[in-house]
């Protein structure tokens, strides 16, 4: 079982979009089974307090729910119970090793190095949701892959997932994708006749 500990400053925003999202995906590519997955903070400040209201909508409006999270905080034990260690920006990332003094397995990384690097900036302050949403799923998507890659068989249905996940989020660069997949598709359903 791979077991998964994602990070944020309280524990109220990204951090528990990351761990649900995840959790949808895996849910999703029946997977599920071969991971546990949970959050926590870097500060005490929002401990016990559920997910955010904007953070727990967009869960929502995704069809992910999101009741009974709690804000709770990483502890120092925390490095020997989880696999991976995945912090939203470079500032979690220091003050995790704050909390558990040094990174000797490498553990600690930031979701978007699975992806194209950078920071989840914090929707608590932009009030961008929609944003730090997508490069969460970015960053899981590429986390997944990056798993694959290192052996780990754990995809069953990966296109599937991609086009449900690109299905969601219709902007632009996705409905070239989703062109592009039925042009493919019209293509290899003539050339069968």
């Amino acid at each position: 079982m791979i077991k998964i500990l994602f990070i944020c400053h309280g524990n109220i925003c990204r951090s528990p979009m990351a761990e649900f999202i995840f959790k949808d995906i895996i849910e999703k590519e029946g997977i599920a089974d071969k991971f546990f997955v949970s959050s926590a903070a870097t500060s005490s400040e929002e401990l016990g307090n559920g997910v955010y209201y904007a953070a727990a909508e967009k869960l929502s409006k995704m069809g992910i729910n999101s009741n009974g999270k709690c804000a709770v905080k990483m502890s120092k034990s925390d490095y020997d119970r989880y696999d991976y260690i995945i912090a939203m920006e470079e500032k979690n990332v220091r003050n995790i090793l704050k909390i558990i003094g040094s990174d000797k397995d490498k553990k600690v990384f930031k979701l978007l190095d699975f992806a194209d690097g950078g920071d989840i900036a914090d929707p608590w302050y932009s009030r961008n949701f929609d944003l730090a949403c997508d490069e969460i799923i970015k960053g899981c998507r590429g986390f997944i892959e990056y798993l694959s890659k290192k052996g780990k068989k754990i995809s069953r249905n990966k296109a599937k997932l991609a086009l449900f996940y690109t299905f969601l989020y219709l902007n632009e660069e996705n409905l070239k994708i989703i062109k592009s997949c039925l042009q493919l598709f019209a293509q290899k359903t003539i050339k069968k006749q």
